[in-house]
C-alpha cells in the first residue's frame, strides 16, 4: 500500500495499545516503523541491480515476517535498556512494537504487487489483490483517527477513535475480500461455458476503488481480459482477447531474470517483440495496452535469442482519459458483443 496508509495504519495501532499517556509517542512511533519495511528501495539504490532485481527484491527480505519480528524484539530491547517509556510499560510497547512493524508487509499483501510474507522460504510472494495500492476508503479513518488521537491525547475518546478507525479500515478490507469474491465467481461460471474454468486467472480492483474489477485469465496464445462493475454488470462477463508470442517467452524460459520475473509474477506476464527485441509485460499492474512494468530481456539472434542485461522501458499511458473512463465504467455496463463496435473479441 502507499507510505501514507502504512504510516496510518502503524501509527493507529502502537497508539491504540501504548498506554494513554504515551499515546503521542506511539503515534509517531508507530508510523515511523509502519514504513520502516519500504526503506529498503533507498538500501537497493547504491547496489547497482538491475530493474527486474530492483522490482523483485523489493518487498522481499524487509516485508518478511521472519526478519520484522525478529526485528521487533531488538528495538524494543534496545529502547527498554535505555529506560523511558519502553521501559515503564514494556509489555503493552512490546505489542505496539511487533504490531506497527509485522502489519506494514500483511497490508501490501492485499495488493496484487507480490509480498514476500515468508522470505528466505522460496515460495512464490503472497499477492491476494483485494485492495489496489491506493484507497482513500481504507486510509480514511485510520487518518482521522490518528488526528483526533493526537490531539485529544490521554482522554478516553482519543483511545475510542483509534479503535473506530482501524475497525473501520479493517472491515473495508472485509468489504474487499467478500467483492472480490462475488467477481471470482462470476468469472468462473462464464470462463466454465469457454472450456476455461482451470485456466490461471487474477481479480484486482481498479484504482482508488473496489466497485470495479479487472479479471486477467491466460491461454495458451495470450491471454483475456474483462471488467466486472458490481454496480452496473449483470449475467456473464464479456472477456477481449489479446496474443502473446508464447514461442518466444518458452525459448527464453530459463534466462535468469525471465525466471525470476515468473516466480515473481505467477506467469502473468506478456511477451511481445519490438524491433527485434523481446518485450516481457507484467500483466497484473496496468492494463491492456498499459502496464507499469515492462523489461526487455532478450535481442534476437539469428534464429533464436540472445540474454542481455534486462532494461525497463516505459511507453505512453493517458492517465486522465484512463482514470475518466474507469469512472464512467463503474456506473455503466459494456455495450454487448458486436454493437456500437464493441472492442476487440468479446466471448461469453
Amino acid at each position: 500500500m502507499d507510505s501514507l496508509s502504512q504510516i496510518v495504519l502503524g501509527g493507529a495501532l502502537a497508539a491504540a495499545v501504548a498506554p494513554a499517556g504515551h499515546r503521542r509517542a506511539a503515534l509517531l512511533a508507530g508510523a515511523a516503523l509502519g514504513t520502516l519495511p519500504d526503506l529498503d528501495s533507498f538500501v537497493m539504490l547504491p547496489l547497482d541491480l538491475d530493474p527486474v532485481d530492483m522490482m523483485t527484491w523489493h518487498r522481499g527480505p524487509s516485508h518478511s515476517l521472519f526478519v520484522l519480528l525478529p526485528l521487533a524484539a531488538l528495538i524494543w530491547a534496545g529502547f527498554r535498556a535505555l529506560g523511558g517509556r519502553v521501559a515503564q510499560a514494556p509489555g503493552r510497547w512490546f505489542l505496539a512494537i511487533a504490531l506497527a512493524l509485522a502489519t506494514h508487509p500483511v497490508l501490501d499483501a492485499f495488493t496484487v504487487y507480490g509480498t514476500q510474507l515468508w522470505w528466505p522460504i522460496p515460495v512464490s510472494p503472497a499477492m491476494w489483490s483485494s485492495l489496489f495500492i491506493i484507497d482513500p476508503l481504507y486510509t480514511l479513518p485510520l487518518l482521522v483517527a490518528c488526528v483526533l488521537a493526537w490531539r485529544w491525547r490521554e482522554r478516553d475518546a482519543a483511545r475510542r477513535a483509534l479503535v473506530v478507525g482501524l475497525a473501520l479500515s479493517t472491515a473495508y478490507i472485509g468489504w474487499s475480500l467478500a467483492a472480490k469474491t462475488l467477481v471470482d465467481r462470476q468469472a468462473e461460471r462464464t470462463l466454465a461455458g469457454m472450456g476455461l474454468r482451470d485456466a490461471p486467472r487474477f481479480s484486482v480492483p481498479m484504482p482508488f476503488n473496489t466497485l470495479l474489477w479487472r479479471v486477467v485469465v491466460m491461454t495458451p496464445d495470450g491471454f483475456l481480459e474483462g471488467e466486472r462493475s458490481l454496480v452496473a454488470d449483470t449475467g456473464p462477463m464479456v472477456f477481449r482477447a489479446y496474443s502473446s508470442d508464447a514461442q518466444a517467452l518458452e525459448r527464453v524460459g530459463e534466462f535468469a531474470a525471465v525466471k525470476r520475473l515468473h516466480w515473481f509474477n505467477h506467469g502473468f506476464m506478456k511477451a511481445e517483440v519490438r524491433e527485434r527485441q523481446l518485450v516481457l509485460s507484467d500483466l497484473r499492474m496496468g492494463a491492456e495496452p498499459d502496464y507499469s512494468f515492462r523489461f526487455v530481456v532478450a535481442e534476437r539472434e539469428g534464429l533464436g535469442w540472445r540474454e542481455i542485461p534486462p532494461r525497463q522501458i516505459d511507453w505512453p499511458w493517458e492517465a486522465s482519459r484512463r482514470l475518466s473512463q474507469m469512472w464512467q465504467r463503474i456506473w455503466e455496463a459494456p455495450p454487448a458483443p458486436g454493437e456500437d463496435g464493441a472492442a476487440t473479441q468479446a466471448v461469453r
